[in-house]
């Protein structure tokens, strides 16, 4: 078992014997092992236009103690069940189903028998992506485009606080890496950790990762004021006995059901030190229009009205123009609004719905009322406030780095791309880091980086698309995985780089839509010129079963998962195949 170290620096090159510093540990759980509490992280990037810079100050870590790692496990993960539709047709019940086998994959490297008595663990870790925590009261929303697409507005939608807690949940209990037994690192949210870009889900993603009470609720603090008590068919009207879309598939009266989406609950946050990538709903309104839109759209945000309902036509027309990046400021946004304001409801206003700027993002992870168990800023530091940037490199242990990137084009579209600063701070990054291993953090795919519009804030500098990110990663021996969300599906791709290097590519679905997964990803060394990373897709704690009567904290858990399943329009495959889920992923040591 490798000793755990974990610091962050923003150093362009990471100084080890500097990073090894010892401070103190965190026991995880009894009888597990330790990691380190980060009392401190000064992630930070150079200024973009400074194109070099000098050494940041670097972060002490706690050296872990060296304890006995338990062995290999699957209990609490889809090794051992996942949720599974039971029998039925129309509104299916969920339960427990069997589990996801572990496949090895060895389309990089072939692997070698006996490698599971040799190997040695490397780092371990979780990696969240797409909670989507959302303020569904939030008068921007975009619910009507259901009319033209049933799945643009999803039932569950008003429990993903509770299912994220429940997440947390699931974490604390593990008993550490399931294929090696080795302590757990930290955990990693690789974006689109908010919805609408509000400061209300702002502060719920905060306190949901690092602890704290939490009221699911903006607006009238006595009620629920949206869609699902609207009294229009067209969303599930779960108080009402009202026979709407939703009810015709099946879906149930539940009395009750808003207040209780609504109440306080409380979050034990994380017991493991986290770290945060940017995402694009983490940065543009909506996910969608640019970070300099129109100061319309920043007023609207808080006002007392919203739309809730428009013809299939009008709402084709608007989902069309953000599909197709025909309104990447928000303009046509801001005018279809306008001329549909005598449609508007009026609801209870609020200043917590305001759209927050990269800036408070940053400020949010440096305030010690956040901090749980750290580090300090969870990878961003006020050198990266000062620089406006949102991305740093930290050290996972004695010979793995993480290098958290920002994908998200500020110009607007909800596709991505980074800026040439980034992509040669990058490969700056990994030259200066040849000696240890990377694992790549970023929201975007590969595949989904073909957004080159140009920031509003640096107009002259090129954007750059995943393929040429693709050929820096390719370029260095030292990559063995880009680790990413954003499309909500379970996809793991090889990828070889020049002169025979290779690395990993590892998708994960979202927490929003199911199945509602994470994923545990293990990096060892095999002894033989082989690595693995080994993969393992978790739920969260709820219960597979629902009960309809049991409305509390645990029980909307439970029933966030089965309301995703039976969302009408729900994309059936987004678990993906057998070998994108569970896998061993082999290949040569760089």
């Amino acid at each position: 078992m490798s000793r755990i170290r974990s610091v962050a620096t923003s150093a362009l090159g990471v100084n080890r014997r500097t990073v090894l510093a010892a401070a103190g540990a965190l026991s995880l759980s009894a009888g597990v092992g330790y990691a380190l509490r980060p009392t401190e992280s000064q992630a930070a990037t150079t200024s973009p236009s400074a194109g070099g810079g000098q050494e940041a100050p670097v972060a002490h870590s706690g050296r872990a103690t060296e304890a006995a790692s338990p062995a290999p496990y699957s209990k609490g993960t889809t090794l051992a069940s996942v949720a599974a539709p039971q029998s039925g047709s129309g509104y299916r019940r969920l339960g427990d189903g069997g589990g996801w086998p572990r496949v090895v994959r060895s389309e990089l490297a072939t692997p070698k028998s006996g490698r599971a008595g040799r190997r040695t663990a490397l780092a371990a870790f979780v990696q969240f992506t797409d909670l989507h925590l959302q303020d569904v009261q939030h008068p921007l929303r975009l619910e009507y485009l259901r009319s033209t697409d049933v799945h643009a507005w999803r039932p569950q939608e008003a429990l993903t606080v509770q299912g994220a807690i429940s997440l947390v949940e699931r974490v604390n209990a593990l008993q550490g890496a399931p294929a090696t037994g080795a302590p757990l690192h930290f955990v990693m949210t690789t974006g689109d950790n908010t919805d609408n870009n509000a400061h209300s889900e702002l502060e719920w993603f905060m306190k949901v990762m690092s602890g704290g009470r939490i009221t699911p609720n903006s607006g009238d603090p006595r009620h629920y004021e949206g869609v699902q008590n609207s009294a229009l068919k067209l969303y599930w009207q779960p108080d009402s006995t009202t026979r709407d879309h939703d009810k015709a598939l099946g879906f149930p009266h539940l009395k009750g059901f808003l207040a209780a989406a609504i109440r306080e609950v409380q979050s034990p946050g994380l017991k493991l030190p986290w770290y945060s990538t940017v995402g694009n709903h983490d940065t543009l309104p909506l996910g969608c229009y640019g970070s300099h839109g129109d100061p319309y759209l920043a007023e609207a945000a808080v006002a007392g009205k919203k739309l809730m309902s428009v013809s299939a036509a009008d709402a084709k027309k608007l989902q069309d123009a953000i599909k197709n990046a025909k309104d990447p400021k928000g303009a046509g946004y801001r005018d279809f609004l306008k001329a549909r304001a005598r449609s508007m409801r009026s609801v209870t206003g609020d200043d917590k719905r305001a759209p927050y700027t990269p800036a408070d993002y940053l400020k949010a992870h440096l305030d010690p009322a956040h901090q749980g168990h750290g580090p300090v800023g969870h990878g961003y530091s006020s050198a990266n406030l000062s620089a406006g940037t949102q991305y740093y490199v930290f050290r996972i242990s004695d010979d793995v780095i993480g290098i958290s990137l920002d994908t998200t084009d500020a110009g607007g579209h909800y596709e991505g791309s980074i800026g040439t600063a980034q992509l040669a701070w990058l490969d700056r990054t990994l030259k200066d880091n040849k000696d240890s291993h990377a694992v790549v953090f970023s929201h975007h795919t590969s595949t989904s980086m073909d957004n080159t519009r140009p920031d509003p804030a640096r107009p002259g500098e090129k954007r750059h698309g995943g393929a040429e990110v693709l050929s820096v990663l390719g370029a260095h021996a030292n990559v063995v995985a880009w680790v990413n969300g954003h499309i909500h599906k379970n996809v793991v791709t090889p990828h070889k780089g020049s002169a025979g290097r290779s690395f990993w590519e590892i998708s994960t679905a979202s927490h929003i839509d199911y199945p509602h997964l994470a994923r545990i990803i293990e990096l060892v060394d095999n002894k033989d010129g082989t690595i693995s990373l080994f993969t393992t897709l978790i739920e969260s704690a709820a219960p597979h079963r629902t009960d309809f009567a049991d409305l509390s904290q645990t029980g909307l858990a439970a029933l966030y998962r089965e309301l995703a399943y039976n969302a009408p329009g729900a994309n059936k495959t987004l678990g993906g195949s057998a070998a994108d889920r569970n896998t061993e992923l082999v290949l040569k040591k760089g």
